[in-house]
């Protein structure tokens, strides 16, 4: 284990025996988000959602379709749907059931909701990844047909989102009921009751779910205590808690996940104007430094936006540098600062904002150490305002290259390209897959020449999983459903 990171995770173990909370009754599990606040159901038009709040969405309040252990579509609201052969008619039948009021629950219903939170007046986060909807429309009481201006082969993953969960009223369908009132320590009382499988008489198995929120040191205290059998929602900023203590290092589990985790230039008019500059700031940091540090099994560093296996597009290339390792190229990052740089007192500076955590303290120190032999200063910016460059630590909720482009167009950063964002247009539009493919693809290149984004490495998801919790798996969206929690999962899933 690297030295930096080891006192970095036996700086964090000091803190963590404090008092942990209220013993969890028998019979249920108990699961803690990292979080600010405890879980609620809320106003998905209202803007995004806090880690505690996307669980409980998720699970109170299931999509069309939903994701299973595994991150694999199966039923939520619909309980079946068809695809027209050219990709562009979604039909969903809703199943029979009731609002938690007994009032039924209609086509109708789920259209209205899925159109206010893909209006241009919606603060959802992710209805840009719906541009292509061209009407969502009830056609009876239990069928509502979504269709598309262009074939999107994603769309089931976007639905499946806690952000086009379909609530009203504050309330959702399931698969998880909230009970009334709230159990010890503040936590939500779930409750799933269904039908045994295989069993004619149709004898109900009941799932109960503690779900509470909690801070890190909160969350790590619990269940190293045995008083809490998951926690969800860390990330790399957190990450040197759970290995500072044996029992959480031993019950970590990593999700694959897909997305971004770099830095974004947050202003202009400055040193990151000139692309040269962004190009020599990515060139210079030591991603294999970087990577080892964070002990994530799989982890891999990234120089481009894009990352591999992503729908329709072809292997990502990285650049010609970055095959050759750091000690080699030194002289010449070296040779363009001189080129690039002012010389002399005082040196160029740059404020990077982070999230709170010893593991973006160890990214500080990385950027701190790389650039500053360079002849740059870095310092960390207490606000977005006040920074240069800003961290980007999100997941993909699909599989389609758009997501990841589209997070730096014109209208969503300061330092951009107006030609990627044309190409972006033409994609769009285009209800030609290859085609789009193509256009997704040279607006990628342009992006990564003109190095709108410093790629690092995937995004960092972790969980602390209680060994008789045997139906939790990892998957690509860090998405984490709750039910099913104690049956064992099957090879091909759940």
């Amino acid at each position: 284990m690297p030295r930096a990171f080891l006192a970095a995770a036996l700086a964090v173990a000091s803190v963590l025996f404090a008092g942990s909370c209220s013993d969890k009754p028998q019979g249920s599990t108990r699961v803690l988000v990292i979080g600010a606040a405890a879980p609620q159901m809320r106003d998905l038009a209202a803007g995004p959602l806090a880690a505690p709040d996307a669980v409980l969405m998720a699970n109170a309040a299931q999509g069309l379709v939903r994701f299973d252990a595994t991150g694999q579509i199966v039923p939520g609201l619909a309980e079946r749907w068809n695809v027209s052969d050219d990709g562009l008619t979604y039909i969903f039948r809703i199943a029979t059931t009731n609002w938690p009021d007994g009032k039924k629950v209609t086509a109708q219903q789920v259209a209205r909701i899925l159109k206010r939170l893909v209006a241009t007046s919606s603060n959802d986060p992710l209805k840009d990844t719906l541009g292509a909807v061209g009407d969502i429309v009830a056609m009876t009481d239990r069928v509502v047909d979504i269709e598309l201006r262009a074939p999107r082969p994603n769309l089931l993953e976007i639905l499946a989102q806690p952000e086009f969960a379909i609530a009203r009223d504050g309330a959702g369908t399931g698969p998880f009921a909230v009970a009334g009132g709230t159990a010890a320590g503040g936590d939500l009382r779930l409750v799933r009751e269904q039908a045994a499988d295989g069993d004619e008489e149709g004898t109900a198995r009941r799932e109960e779910v503690l779900l509470g929120g909690a801070n890190i040191v909160q969350a790590i205290n619990t269940f190293g205590g045995g008083k809490a059998d998951i926690v969800l929602g860390g990330t790399f900023a957190d990450l040197p808690y759970p290995l500072s203590r044996k029992q959480t290092a031993q019950a970590l589990q990593f999700d694959p996940a897909s997305g971004l985790f770099g830095l974004v230039p947050v202003r202009s008019g400055g040193l990151l104007d000139n692309v040269e500059v962004r190009q020599l700031l990515s060139q210079a940091i030591d991603r294999g430094a970087l990577v080892d540090a964070l002990h994530v099994p799989g982890l891999a560093a990234r120089a481009t936006l894009l990352e591999p296996n992503l729908d329709g597009m072809p292997t990502v290339a990285q650049p010609a540098w970055f095959g050759t390792v750091l000690s080699d190229r030194r002289s010449a990052i070296a040779a363009t600062a001189a080129r690039l740089l002012p010389t002399g007192d005082p040196k160029p500076t740059l404020r990077v904002f982070l999230p709170e955590g010893p593991g973006a303290r160890m990214l500080l120190n990385r950027l701190t150490a790389d650039w500053g032999a360079v002849g740059i200063l870095v310092e960390p910016a207490p606000d977005l305002k006040s920074a240069d460059l800003a961290l980007v630590d999100e997941v993909a909720p699909s599989t389609s290259a758009a997501w990841f482009l589209r997070r730096f167009r014109c209208d969503q950063v300061p330092v951009c390209d107006a030609a990627a964002d044309q190409l972006l247009d033409a994609a769009r539009q285009t209800a030609v897959p290859a085609q789009r493919y193509a256009l997704l693809g040279q607006a990628a290149a342009a992006m990564d020449n003109a190095q709108l984004f410093i790629p690092l490495a995937a995004p960092v998801r972790w969980s602390l999983v209680a060994e008789r919790v045997t139906g939790f798996a990892g998957n690509r969206y860090a998405r984490h459903t709750l039910t099913d929690l104690e049956q064992r999962l099957n090879p091909g899933g759940n």
